[in-house]
């Protein structure tokens, strides 16, 4: 298949609790993307099932992953390992079809150095407020209520990334969030002139939520 034809990568990005793993759903459903599925070796949460939301696995197992060169990209985040194989993924955007991700920075980071022949389109997701991200931390089930402070000190290091990416969002309303985001997948497929996001803006939003 010609490069033309092939798929798209698309990954969303964001500290944890900003909401882009709602979003990256709402994308897969509404504009049809495959979701990247991940493995990881936390456990599930409440509302999880093994094969559609991760493939969750042993150390072990990944570990095995790791040393077999799997893995397009992983990381470790809280204890745990996170991490995408290649074939599902490569066989997908040879076929054309357009894959979604939900990672961190690290993983993005690794999958833009490997110099794929891919097209790669990355969103930072913001919270609207540290008081929002906390409360949505802590409305998680029991165990991630426990640790909602912990992921508040990972935030601080977590949203600096933000200048890394291609478009920075604000999730201040979903619905409004989500047709931000699909705008500016359409304008980038379609090899439109991008509307770029006022840097400005993004900037002193980013220096309220650190200060």
């Amino acid at each position: 298949m010609s490069p033309q034809n092939d798929g798209t990568i698309i990954i969303l990005s964001s500290p944890s609790g900003a909401g882009k793993t709602t979003l990256v759903k709402l994308l897969s459903e509404k504009k049809n993307f495959n979701i990247s599925i991940s493995h990881t070796t936390r456990e599930p949460r409440s509302n999880e099932k093994n094969g559609k939301d991760y493939f969750f696995v042993n150390h072990s197992i990944f570990k095995n992953l790791i040393k077999n060169n799997e893995f397009l990209e992983y990381a470790e985040v809280f204890n745990n390992f996170y991490g995408t194989t290649k074939k599902p993924v490569i066989e997908l955007l040879s076929l054309g079809k357009n894959v979604i991700f939900d990672i961190d920075w690290q993983g993005t980071r690794q999958i833009k150095s490997q110099n794929i022949k891919y097209k790669i389109i990355t969103f930072f997701v913001l919270p609207p407020s540290k008081e929002v991200l906390f409360e949505r931390l802590s409305n998680r089930d029991m165990k991630d209520k426990l640790i909602a402070s912990e992921r508040m000190k990972d935030f601080y290091k977590d949203v600096k990334h933000w200048i890394d990416y291609d478009f920075v969002v604000i999730n201040d309303d979903l619905n409004k969030c989500y047709d931000e985001i699909s705008r500016l997948i359409d304008l980038s497929l379609s090899n439109e002139k991008r509307t770029n996001y006022n840097k400005k803006i993004i900037s002193d939003h980013v220096s309220k939520l650190i200060n």
